[in-house]
């Protein structure tokens, strides 16, 4: 194998490879990327056999082959080099070699027959989704995936469609059992059956399809999204995403919502996230618990107590409806969901202060997040 390309196009194909490529060196082969040369074109393979990504960019091919490296030695040289062309060439030792002006580096390397078949898919049968909105649902709820192990099934994010053909939506939930966030979407067509009864998309294959979208240079390119088995298929014009779906039913995570609500409260969302952040500071560090107190005046008292750190109060204005009510959360819990929320008001809702609050944009009731309350 070699080939001549610009060291930019190559470091942009390399990173996607980066967060896919097996770090624990359970099998030393997932710690590399396949590269193969054919056709004009540079195709790279990574895989952690939970998650699959081949991409590839433009080169000139003067001769075909693969060659199977260590993903990271790989990255970090050509971060290193300066912008310009390079050659790469595989000697017959299995090792890379990169050559670029005065610079010569030799990478060893290892059989390519040794590196895992790529998943394949026949299935057509793909749906656009336009990658902002994408970004934004997975945004908005991967942080409440739970990292509890045991409880594989919360260990992603539950992504349905909908069957109302006047108005297809998707909508994504997670919950850790303390959370639960939920988004829905407006797309322009109705999603495939196998969408409509629910996939739960692992967390590590979510943050791929984020870093996916980021890539895409076209303004009007779509997302193509399929699912065949037990993989969920992510494609854009340069990249094909493969991710193992997690197997088991998801909760019922409509009766995880507050119905029935008493008290509301309507508050700046910066002058809330930055008051939050300064009185958090002297919570307990473990259970970073924090108190909210609303009363009929238009004040929201948030106060913390740390027999070690000391206690912390700060008061801001808010347009409150309902009783006097004093009720504790988890600032973090709070904190993930204000730094989620791009909008101007933020709106919390409660039950009483033993009930799950339930907060979102004062203007889009189609993003909803439920927190436990924490006892007093």
């Amino acid at each position: 194998m070699k080939l001549k390309t610009s060291r930019e196009e190559l470091f942009k194909l390399i990173s996607k490879t980066q967060n896919v490529v097996e770090k624990r060196n359970t099998m030393p082969v997932l710690s590399n990327v396949l590269i193969e040369a054919k056709e004009s074109k540079l195709f790279a393979y990574a895989t952690d056999l939970e998650v699959s990504l081949k991409a590839n960019c433009s080169i000139d091919v003067i001769e075909e082959g693969r060659a199977v490296i260590n993903a990271r030695s790989l990255f970090d040289i050509l971060r290193e080099l300066p912008e310009g062309d390079l050659t790469l060439t595989k000697k017959s030792n299995q090792s890379l070699e990169i050559e670029q002006g005065k610079a010569l580096f030799h990478i060893n390397g290892m059989n390519p027959d040794e590196f895992p078949v790529f998943p394949s898919y026949s299935t057509n049968d793909f749906s656009e989704i336009v990658p902002s909105v994408f970004k934004e649902m997975i945004e908005k709820t991967i942080y409440s995936v739970s990292n509890d192990e045991t409880r594989y099934h919360l260990n992603g994010v539950f992504f349905e469609g909908s069957e109302d053909e006047k108005q297809p939506s998707l909508r994504m939930v997670a919950t850790d059992g303390h959370r639960m966030s939920l988004v829905d979407r407006k797309v322009s067509q109705v999603f495939p059956q196998n969408f409509n009864q629910g996939v739960i998309i692992p967390k590590k294959g979510l943050h791929e399809i984020k870093k996916i979208i980021d890539t895409i240079a076209e303004p009007n390119e779509n997302v193509d999204i399929a699912v065949e088995g037990a993989q969920l298929i992510v494609k854009t014009q340069d990249t094909i995403l493969m991710i193992r779906l997690i197997e088991g039913k998801y909760p019922n995570y409509q009766q995880l919502i507050p119905q029935k609500l008493k008290s509301h409260a309507i508050v700046n969302r910066d002058s809330f996230l930055s008051s939050l952040k300064r009185v958090s500071l002297l919570s307990n560090q473990k259970s970073k618990g924090v108190t909210f107190s609303f009363n009929t005046s238009g004040k929201m008292e948030i106060f913390s107590n740390s027999p070690d750190l000391g206690d912390a109060k700060e008061e801001i204005d808010v347009d409150y409806s309902g009783e006097e009510l004093k009720i504790g959360f988890n600032a973090r819990y709070i904190l993930d969901v204000l730094a989620s929320i791009t909008e101007k008001d933020v709106k919390l809702s409660f039950i009483d202060q033993l009930s799950p609050g339930l907060l979102g944009p004062k203007d889009d009731e189609k993003y909803r997040c439920v927190v436990m309350p924490m006892r007093i």
